[in-house]
């Protein structure tokens, strides 16, 4: 889940930038490029509260948007993240910031959790027969974790895509006000995909 505010063109001023809610399905995976192993993400979908985003997605920037209703609480450090989007697919996850990771994870602590994802900076999303990539830089990087009490993705939990016992829930963490950009990447991969 992603909140995005100032979302412009580089050099152009604040207070002409799109605020948007945001959430994109993201998959570990690796690939070999040019002979060597990459790292980053496959983004199966995109789900936005901007008709902008939705509108342009997969053709003036990379990555088509389904656009979506989004319902967002925070208090007190607890958050509430859902939404409801126009072909039917809903999330909702409701968690609390935490000072340890989930015992049950399978990384050993929240420093390699946070590394694993900023490993995953590059990410590809499917647009008709090709990818558009699309490499996250923050100028500063840091998460905390969150105890989430209750999450759930119909998208994750759709047993037509991810067969029953193939996947489950991990962790969570939270980024806060960390400015970034985001640049297209090159799309035409000759790439053999393995899932993370």
């Amino acid at each position: 889940m992603i909140r995005l505010k100032h979302v412009r063109p580089k050099g152009i001023p604040d207070f002409v930038g799109i605020n948007s809610e945001n959430a994109a399905h993201r998959i570990a995976v690796e690939w070999k490029e040019n002979g060597k192993i990459s790292e980053g993400v496959f983004i199966p979908r995109r789900d936005t509260s901007s008709r902008l985003n939705n509108l342009a997605g997969g053709r003036i920037f990379p990555g088509k948007h389904y656009h979506a209703k989004f319902d967002v609480e925070e208090k007190n450090g607890n958050y509430h993240i859902a939404f409801n989007s126009s072909d039917g697919t809903f999330i909702s996850v409701d968690a609390d910031v935490s000072n340890e990771l989930n015992c049950n994870s399978i990384f050993k602590d929240l420093e390699s959790a946070s590394k694993f994802f900023r490993k995953g900076s590059v990410g590809y999303s499917p647009n008709g027969n090709n990818y558009d990539g699309l490499k996250l830089h923050t100028f500063t990087w840091e998460v905390k974790p969150l105890k989430v009490s209750q999450a759930y993705s119909s998208f994750f939990d759709n047993q037509k895509i991810f067969p029953k016992g193939s996947i489950q829930f991990d962790n969570a963490l939270l980024m806060t006000d960390i400015k970034h950009e985001w640049k297209s990447v090159n799309t035409k991969l000759d790439c053999e995909c393995i899932v993370q």
